[in-house]
């Protein structure tokens, strides 16, 4: 299954799990979240979309202005209290694919507003820095963060490597999914404890998921 971020958004706070005919995709996270954190499904403008429309962390949840009232007001009732939960209107509305963060920094799009950038700043509470990875805008689509590390696109470089690393504060190691796609979030969904990789995924892959996570899970 090639699902990663596209349908689930994990934090070290909360998972959103998109609502849907899949009843097997949720059980899939409810087995192995549920006794810790709220596992709840969801909808963002219609859509099972949720990864790609959303962007968060233990701290905030950031949604697309296509979210209706009801999905907001729904998550505000079901995620923990603590969590801002905002909705953004911006040009780049997938925000799951031009922002890829965990508790205290993130990277962003080189062309998103600042205004919405300041919102992240503020809803999530990190610190944000505009770049590429190997050339690539979509920073949220190239790359998986966590507190304990990260992967990025396969062909970044070491030495762009490095200074990603340094520039985030954590150890980040070049790798693939899913049986060499680079789009790592339509095969990672991941946080500081329990990641979940899709089923094509090779060992060589999941073990890079697991220095970045306590364990990497087939689903």
């Amino acid at each position: 299954m090639s699902f990663g971020r596209l349908y689930a958004r994990l934090t070290n706070n909360y998972c959103i799990v998109a609502q849907g005919p899949n009843e097997n995709f949720y059980s899939v996270f409810e087995a192995e979240l549920a006794d810790r954190i709220p596992v709840v499904k969801s909808t963002i403008g219609g859509t099972s979309l949720i990864g790609s429309c959303t962007v968060g962390n233990s701290k905030g949840l950031l949604v697309s202005s296509t979210t209706t009232d009801q999905e907001l007001q729904h998550l505000r009732n079901c995620l923990p209290e603590s969590v801002k939960i905002q909705r953004v209107e911006e040009r780049l509305s997938a925000l799951g694919n031009v922002i890829a963060c965990n508790d205290y920094v993130g990277l962003i799009h080189m062309d998103l507003d600042r205004e919405t950038e300041e919102i992240a700043q503020d809803v999530l509470g990190i610190e944000l820095f505009r770049t590429t990875i190997n050339n690539e805008v979509l920073v949220g689509q190239y790359s998986v963060l966590t507190n304990r590390g990260g992967i990025v696109h396969a062909m970044t470089s070491k030495h762009e490597v490095d200074a990603l690393s340094q520039m985030l504060q954590i150890p980040l190691a070049a790798g693939t999914i899913n049986g060499g796609s680079d789009l790592l979030a339509a095969g990672v969904v991941v946080n500081d404890w329990a990641a979940f990789v899709g089923q094509d995924s090779t060992f060589a892959e999941m073990s890079v998921v697991e220095q970045i996570c306590a364990a990497a899970n087939r689903s």
